[in-house]
C-alpha cells in the first residue's frame, strides 16, 4: 500500500462506517413487522423474561440473534415482552451490518486498500444488504460471521498464525449457532481452497506453513474452537444440553425443506432476477447489476492472472472461487428466499471491489480513468438511492424485490383501533380480546402483544364468553354471527359494529375485520 493510500485508509473506511450506520439505523420503525420478525420477536420473549433458551430443531434457527438482543434490551431498560419495539430488535441486525462494513478493513492486506474500500462502500449501498440489515432475522449474522471466517482464513494463508486460526474457528462456531444454512457457505469456502489450488498451478501457490506440526496443531485449534463457541451456544450456556444433539439431528428436516414441496421453490436465476432488474407500476427500476458486472470483471482479474495493486493473486482466486462455489450452490437449491441472497450477493460484492478497481487500473490515465471513477461513482449514488428508496418509502410495498409476502401498513390500523377501544375500556391492556380464524395471522400477535387477556381461537366457541372487540377474517363471519346472535338468549345479545371504515388487509389478499360491542365503540375516539 502506498504512502497516500496509507494516510487516506482510516479516513476513507471511517467515512464509509458513517455511511453505513446512516443507511441503516435511522426509522428502523417505520416498516410493519414481518411474520418471520415477529415469530423470532416472540421466541426472544422467553429469554427476555425468563431468561430461558432452547433451541427447536425444527424452527426459529439458532440462538445467536436471541442472546445479542439481549444487549440493546438491557441498554434500554427493557424487561418485559410488552415493552420490547422495533428498533430495539432491529437495531441488532444493523449493527452487525455496520460492523460486516467496517471489517472490509481486515481485507486490504488480501485484495489491497481500494478492492477492499470500494468492496466496503458497496456493501454499505447495496439495496439487499441495506435493507435486510434492518430486518430481524439471521441473514446479516450470518453473512457478518461467514465473512469473518474467510478473512481469517485469507490471513492465515498469508501469515499461519495461531491467532487468526482461533479466528477462523470462532466464526464457524458462531456461524453453526446462526443458522442451519451455514453448511452452504462453509463448505464453499472448502470448496473454494481446492479449486484455487486446481486454477492457480500456473501461479506460485500461496505460502503455507513449513511445520506440518504447527499446521496441524492450528487447525486442531480451530476446529476446537469452533465447537466450543458452538456448543456453548447450542446448549444455552450448558443449561439445556439436548439443543447440542438437535442441532445435529436438525439437517434431516432443512434438507427435506430444501427439496420439498413449497411455496417457496424457485427456479436457479431467481435471485438474478432480483438481482438484475425489477419494478413496475411507477416503482423505481430496482437494479444491482452494477455490482454484478463489476463482479465479472473481478471474476476475470481473480482467475486469468491479471494484477491488482497490492492484492495476492492466490488468495483472489480464492475469494473469486468462493463466490462461484457460493452463487452455483444456492441457484442449485430449489428453495430459495430473497434474503438468502446476501450470502452470495456479498462473496459477489467481494469481486466487484477487485473489479472496479482493475478497470480504473486498466484504463488510460488521463481521460479514461476519470469517467470511469464517475461511472463508479454514480453507481454508488444509485445504489444508495435505491437501498433508502426500499427500505423507507418502498418499505413494505409489493414493487420492492426484497419485499416478500410482507405484513402491509393496514396492520398499523388494526392496532391503532384496538388500542383506542382499550383506552375506553374500564380493563385498558386487560380488555377481552377475540381472535378468531383460521388462517396465519402473524405478526398480529406482535401487535397485540401488550393485551394480557387475547384468545386466539380457530373457530367461534359457544362457552358463552363474548369479548368486546372481535378481529378475524371474512370465511368467519357467519360463524361469529352464530355466535354472537343466535348462541345468546334474548335480552343477553348485544350490537357489534364495524371498527374499520375501509377493508384493512395484513398481508396481501388476507383481510382482517374487527368488530366492537356498541357501547364501548360509542365511548372510543380514534385518534
Amino acid at each position: 500500500m502506498s504512502v497516500a493510500d496509507r494516510r487516506l485508509a482510516p479516513w476513507a473506511f471511517a467515512a464509509i462506517v458513517v455511511l453505513a450506520a446512516a443507511m441503516r439505523l435511522p426509522a428502523l420503525d417505520v416498516r410493519p413487522m414481518h411474520t418471520d420478525e415477529a415469530v423470532h420477536a416472540a421466541k426472544f420473549a422467553r429469554l427476555l423474561e425468563q431468561g430461558v433458551y432452547e433451541y427447536d430443531p425444527e424452527e426459529f434457527h439458532g440462538p445467536t440473534l436471541n442472546y445479542l438482543t439481549l444487549v440493546p434490551a438491557r441498554v434500554r431498560g427493557i424487561a418485559r415482552y410488552a415493552d420490547l419495539d422495533e428498533i430495539t430488535l432491529r437495531s441488532v441486525p444493523a449493527v452487525i451490518g455496520i460492523l460486516l462494513v467496517a471489517a472490509h478493513v481486515l481485507l486490504v492486506p488480501v485484495v489491497g486498500f481500494r478492492p477492499a474500500a470500494l468492496a466496503a462502500l458497496l456493501t454499505a449501498v447495496s439495496p439487499a444488504m441495506v435493507y435486510y440489515s434492518r430486518y430481524y432475522i439471521q441473514e446479516t449474522l450470518l453473512v457478518a460471521f461467514s465473512f469473518g471466517a474467510l478473512v481469517s482464513i485469507c490471513r492465515y494463508q498469508q501469515k499461519p498464525r495461531a491467532g487468526w486460526a482461533i479466528a477462523a474457528g470462532t466464526s464457524v462456531g458462531l456461524m453453526f449457532a446462526t443458522k442451519e444454512t451455514w453448511v452452504i457457505a462453509f463448505a464453499s469456502m472448502a470448496g473454494a481452497l481446492v479449486l484455487a489450488r486446481v486454477l492457480e498451478r500456473r501461479r506460485p501457490a500461496a505460502p503455507l506453513p513449513a511445520d506440518r506440526r504447527r499446521t496441524a496443531v492450528h487447525l486442531a485449534a480451530a476446529g476446537l474452537t469452533a465447537l466450543a463457541v458452538a456448543g456453548l451456544l447450542m446448549s444455552s450456556f450448558f443449561s439445556h444440553p439436548r439443543g447440542i444433539v438437535d442441532s445435529v439431528t436438525t439437517y434431516t428436516t432443512w434438507v427435506t425443506r430444501a427439496g420439498g414441496a413449497s411455496w417457496h421453490i424457485h427456479p436457479w436465476h431467481y435471485y438474478f432476477g432480483l438481482l438484475l432488474s425489477a419494478g413496475s407500476d411507477g416503482s423505481p427500476v430496482w437494479t444491482e447489476a452494477a455490482i454484478l458486472g463489476l463482479a465479472l470483471i473481478g471474476l476475470v482479474a481473480a482467475f486469468v492472472g491479471s494484477r491488482v495493486p497490492g492484492g495476492n493473486g492466490s488468495l483472489l482466486a480464492f475469494l473469486g472461487a468462493y463466490a462461484v462455489v457460493m452463487v452455483v450452490a444456492y441457484a442449485s437449491i430449489p428453495y430459495k428466499t430473497p434474503w438468502c441472497v446476501l450470502g452470495f450477493l456479498h462473496a459477489l460484492i467481494l469481486l466487484a471491489g477487485v473489479g472496479g478497481t482493475r478497470w480504473i487500473e486498466a484504463s488510460p490515465a488521463r481521460l479514461a480513468r476519470p469517467l470511469v471513477a464517475a461511472v463508479l461513482g454514480a453507481a454508488v449514488v444509485h445504489l444508495g438511492w435505491l437501498a433508502w428508496a426500499g427500505s423507507v418509502r418502498y418499505a413494505s410495498d409489493p414493487r420492492n424485490p426484497w419485499v416478500y409476502a410482507h405484513t402491509g401498513t393496514g396492520v398499523f390500523e388494526i392496532a391503532r383501533h384496538v388500542d383506542a377501544l382499550s383506552r375506553a375500556h374500564p380493563l385498558h391492556a386487560m380488555m377481552p380480546i377475540e381472535v378468531i380464524s383460521g388462517q396465519n395471522l402473524w405478526p398480529l400477535p406482535w401487535y397485540l402483544r401488550r393485551f394480557s387477556a387475547v384468545r386466539w381461537e380457530t373457530a367461534p366457541v359457544n362457552d358463552g364468553i363474548h369479548a368486546p372487540v372481535i378481529l378475524t377474517t371474512p370465511d368467519m363471519e357467519n360463524a361469529i354471527r352464530r355466535k354472537l346472535y343466535e348462541w345468546r338468549r334474548p335480552g343477553e345479545r348485544e350490537l357489534y359494529v364495524p371498527i374499520f371504515d375501509t377493508p384493512v388487509e395484513l398481508r396481501p389478499q388476507v383481510e382482517v375485520r374487527g368488530y366492537a360491542a356498541k357501547t364501548l365503540w360509542d365511548e372510543t375516539v380514534v385518534r
